[in-house]
C-alpha cells in the first residue's frame, strides 16, 4: 500500500507559478511511474504529466513548455513545477503511483486545489 499526500496548491493569478509536491509513504526510487493527474469541473480526469524510474517524462499538450515534473528519491516527493498559469489550469491536481509496469492498481493522493484567477 502506497500513501500519497500532496500540497502545494492555492489561489493565484494568471501568469503566476506554483509548485506542487506529494509526498510518498514508501521508496519512490522503485516505483515504476509516478504521475500526476488534474480534474476541472464538468471534465474528465487528465493526465497531466508522467516521471519513470529512468527519468523519462512527458507533459500532456497545453502545459508543455510550462511544467516540469520531477522527483527527490532522497525525499520521495514528486514534485510539479507550474509557470506561466493560465485560468483553465484551475483544477484539483492528484498524484498517482504505479508501481511496476504491469502493476493491476495505482495508488492515489486526496489531490489539491489549483485556482487560477485575477
Amino acid at each position: 500500500q502506497v500513501q500519497l499526500v500532496e500540497s502545494g496548491g492555492g489561489l493565484v493569478q494568471p501568469g503566476g507559478s506554483l509548485r506542487l509536491s506529494c509526498a510518498a509513504s514508501t521508496n519512490i526510487a522503485s516505483i515504476y511511474r509516478m504521475s500526476w493527474y488534474r480534474q476541472a469541473p464538468g471534465k474528465q480526469r487528465e493526465l497531466v504529466a508522467l516521471i519513470t524510474v529512468s527519468g523519462s517524462t512527458d507533459y500532456t499538450d497545453s502545459v508543455k513548455g510550462r511544467c516540469t515534473i520531477s522527483r527527490d528519491d532522497a525525499k520521495n516527493t514528486l514534485f510539479l513545477q507550474m509557470n506561466d498559469l493560465k485560468p483553465e489550469d484551475t483544477a484539483v491536481y492528484i498524484c498517482n503511483a504505479k508501481t511496476s509496469a504491469f502493476a493491476i492498481t495505482t495508488y492515489w493522493g486526496q489531490g489539491t486545489q489549483v485556482t487560477v484567477s485575477s
